[in-house]
């Protein structure tokens, strides 16, 4: 990219922000949103919903209003929960689409800026490069082998090149996509290869992606392999629960000839039996996962990804900026017969040196955020005179960096118009530009061998003259001259040694992937205390493995240098043909189908290609290797707590769907109607999206193995587990009903012990099921807060008359009502005891001995 010039500064900083306020954020129009009408009417269709307007119907047409119009109530008050659930996910998926907003780079006041793409105004002077997604629409000013995919707009996946506008030449606003060689680019188009400087025409909604209507979410949300699975389960529960009701139903009338009476105890049967509040805490759980993993730097681009993190095996990462801090510094210079140290006091760069770091500087690209190029440019600027930074040179062509030449090249013309390159790349490369023989060739390498035994990343410089006018297709064409090696320091992150710890305790292994020299990535991972195990394997040696010898190697090593982006993906591949359950980091354009094809693909948040965040599931923000191990924390604990919450849900309906039923069959007076069971419905459904929800983690969660990714959220043990609870918990409240039916109380007293058990067992069964191990005491205040309100709220039920006529309750006796609430503890808490046993706290952790 040139550098600024008197035309080419860019907008200020006060003439952007008015032209902000003048054209509006550059943001297209959004889609897939829920909003407040489309999550009131999916509300509306949900099976619950029809069964209480059923019943609100149905008793208004007996005449008995009040009992209509509380149903009614009822009905807009779980309206109202269940909309304000939706709402709370919606607005941290909202949260989580601005964290993961696309960046872009411009020149403003001069410099070069990386800003949010909203940010973006018309006539912004826009920098484009290879994997990034072009931000707005506009007019190239200066190309460099520029090519661009604009599928998005075109359905053609085919690159087209792209060229600069002529200085004579004005816009074309009439072409459109997809045609070679214009010098027009649009919002949405991928940069393949090459890089461009623009000048913006349009933004938002005035771009053709804008006019299309296609606007890019950040969050996939759709239904994940759980979601597919707890739909299923619903449906089977909604036929089983219409074929019992109608039972009940058909025995009540035509038994009894009481239809009316039936039908409602069949509505409150039906309502009973209906688990929806499964695919409620699916939803709710989901986008709360992701909002917390937000808090820790990682963004969850899509939900399926949240249930997988517990059951990873493998951890793939990158050496640099994932376990290393991406602080790239110049550490050393050496031209084979001297070296400089950085640091060396007023030791002054030799002759040779100077013309080492010059030419570094001269490979380095000009407006980059790659932190080598940062690096070299900042020692140049402070260790190097004016004359020979060389900035009034013109830049002809760079030759990008290729998986068979590992090295940069750039083509200047000087002030004398002669041909001048310079190159910096692996040794490697360097030296077969150099066409060096076998023992100079051994001779560079040691050098390398011996600075790379300290940690440090190394890359050659070389220098070449051009002879004619024209550029040459190949950089091999010229003849270089190797001019040394300069070696970078990438401190090892802090956290990384204990997240490397935490990760194997918790039986997960981790492989170093990186470009870097074998010597290199062996000193990181003594230093990351990582088992390199075997000799590390390189990528000439990886390529001349075949499956079987690969997948065996996979097993014996942990470290891999000189790793090819294509060449993860074959890693990636060979893992999972073992059984493991991978995660892959990545950066790149080429890093793409290994991050697809992993269970759990990883982008780099700063230094990630929006290719690369587009094919991820997760995008680590931060780029630190420890947020991967605390992801992994939380989809453990988010997959315990959805387990809870499904054993709870199961159990609880036990006895609801129990006291609708039985009571009946067995020729008692009815029990539960649907009234009784929507006000337990409204203590079950926050009890299921917020105190569970907000459980810490198991202690010892990050000392289990991985669970298998096959294993289902409710397996045959956890639902007879919870249908044994619920058992429980049903006989208890069936034995207060019959007592006091026995003990000459009436209908309404006997139904009104028998809720206060069920009542109180419910919240127990909560406290039982929200953790693994015996004990049932919380500091959560969100449980104490729902107890609370659910037991006031029984508490006027039954002490308001208007209230307790409609429930058909009756004030009980202080000892009597005692005595429930005793028995239904009791019976809610009938787990506990058995949690003392090894056998069943690993059922529950689903890791069964």
């Amino acid at each position: 990219m040139p550098a600024p010039t008197p035309t080419r500064i860019g907008l200020s900083s006060a003439e952007a922000s008015a032209a902000l306020a003048r054209h509006g954020p550059n943001l297209l129009p959004q889609t897939g949103r829920r909003g407040f009408w489309r999550v009131l009417g999916s509300v509306l269709t949900e099976p619950m919903f029809l069964l209480l307007a059923l019943a609100a119907g149905l008793y208004l047409l007996l005449g008995d209003l009040a009992e209509g119009v509380l149903l009614g109530a009822f009905a807009a008050a779980t309206i109202g929960l269940v909309v304000a659930q939706q709402r709370r996910s919606e607005r941290a998926l909202a949260a989580l689409r601005a964290l993961g907003a696309p960046n872009a780079v411009v020149l403003r006041d001069g410099r070069v800026q990386r800003i949010a793409a909203a940010e973006v105004v018309p006539d912004d002077l826009l920098l484009v490069d290879e994997g990034e997604r072009v931000a707005a629409d506009g007019v190239l000013l200066d190309v460099r082998e520029l090519a661009v995919d604009e599928s998005l707009l075109t359905g053609e996946s085919v690159p087209v090149r792209k060229r600069a506008l002529a200085a004579d030449e004005a816009a074309d606003r009439a072409a459109l996509p997809g045609g070679e060689h214009q010098a027009q680019i649009y919002a949405g188009s991928l940069v393949v290869s090459g890089e461009g400087l623009l000048r913006v025409t349009a933004t938002g909604a005035r771009t053709r992606s804008g006019a299309i209507g296609r606007a890019l979410e950040v969050i996939d949300t759709e239904p994940t392999r759980l979601q597919r699975q707890t739909a299923h389960l619903v449906r089977l529960f909604g036929v089983l629960a219409a074929l019992v009701s109608l039972g009940l139903l058909l025995f009540h009338g035509l038994t009894r000839g009481a239809w009316s009476e039936g039908l409602l105890s069949a509505i409150a049967l039906a309502m009973a039996m209906l688990p929806e509040e499964f695919p409620l805490a699916l939803s709710v759980f989901f986008a709360l996962g992701a909002w917390r993993l937000a808090k820790l730097k990682v963004l969850a681009r899509r939900s399926a990804v949240i249930e997988t993190l517990g059951a990873a095996t493998v951890l793939c990462v990158d050496k640099t900026g994932t376990l290393t801090e991406n602080r790239m510094r110049v550490q050393l210079l050496d031209d084979g017969h001297a070296r400089w140290r950085v640091g060396d006091g007023e030791a002054a760069l030799t002759a040779p040196l100077q013309h080492l770091l010059e030419h570094a500087l001269l490979a380095t690209r000009r407006h980059t955020f790659d932190p080598i190029d940062r690096a070299v440019d900042t020692l140049a600027a402070g260790a190097l005179e004016q004359s020979l930074r060389h900035r009034e040179w013109r830049l002809e062509r760079q030759y990008g960096l290729s998986a068979e030449l590992p090295a940069m090249s750039q083509l200047w013309r000087d002030e004398h118009g002669r041909q001048r390159v310079a190159s910096k790349g692996a040794p490697e490369a360097i030296a077969s530009l150099c066409r060096l023989r076998d023992d100079q060739r051994d001779a560079l390498l040691a050098r390398v061998s011996a600075l790379a035994a300290d940690g440090l990343r190394v890359l050659a410089v070389a220098a070449g003259q051009g002879h004619g006018e024209t550029a040459p297709a190949d950089v091999r064409a010229f003849e270089f001259t190797l001019l040394g090696l300069i070696a970078f320091a990438d401190p090892l992150r802090e956290s990384v040694p204990q997240a490397i710890a935490q990760a194997r305790a918790a039986g997960i292994a981790v492989k170093m992937i990186t470009g870097d020299y074998p010597g290199t990535a062996r000193a990181i991972a003594r230093q990351a205390g990582l088992d390199s195990g075997a000799e590390a394997i390189v990528g000439s040696e990886l390529a001349a493995l075949d499956a079987p010898l690969l997948r065996a190697r996979l097993a014996a090593s942990n470290v891999f240098a000189r790793i090819q982006p294509e060449q993860k993906l074959r890693i990636v591949e060979a893992l999972k043909t073992r059984g493991e359950v991978v995660a892959m980091t990545g950066d790149g354009v080429n890093d793409a189908p290994a991050l697809k094809a992993a269970h759990i693909g990883i982008a780099m948040g700063e230094r990630g290609s929006d290719v690369a965040r587009e094919a991820a599931g997760l995008v680590l923000l931060d780029e630190n290797f420890a947020r991967i191990v605390d992801a992994v924390r939380l989809g453990r604990r988010t997959f315990d707590n959805l387990r809870k919450v499904m054993l709870y849900i199961v159990a609880v309906h036990v006895p609801i769907a129990g006291l609708a039923m039985l009571p009946l069959l067995a020729g008692l007076p009815p029990l539960l109607l649907p009234a009784h069971v929507v006000l337990t419905e409204m203590i079950i459904d926050p009890m299921c999206t917020i105190a569970f929800e907000n459980e810490d983690a198991e202690p010892g969660l990050m000392q289990r193995p991985p669970r298998a990714l096959s294993e289902p959220l409710i397996g045959s043990v956890h639902l007879l587990l919870g249908l044994a609870q619920g058992a429980v918990l049903l006989l208890a409240c069936l034995g207060v009903y019959a007592f006091a039916l026995r003990a000459a109380a009436d209908a309404e007293g006997a139904r009104t012990l028998a809720f206060l058990a069920l009542t109180a067992g419910n919240l127990m069964l909560v406290r039982a099921n929200a953790s693994h191990h015996a004990g049932a005491t919380t500091s959560r205040r969100g449980y104490w807060w729902i107890a609370l309100a659910a037991g006031g709220a029984v508490a006027l039920c039954i002490g308001v008359p208007g209230l307790r006529d409609l429930f058909g309750f009756t004030p009980p006796a202080p000892a009597a009502a005692a005595a429930a609430i005793a028995l239904g503890v009791c019976g809610g808490a009938a787990l506990l005891p058995f949690k003392r046993l090894a056998r069943v706290r690993a059922w529950l952790s689903g890791h069964p001995r």
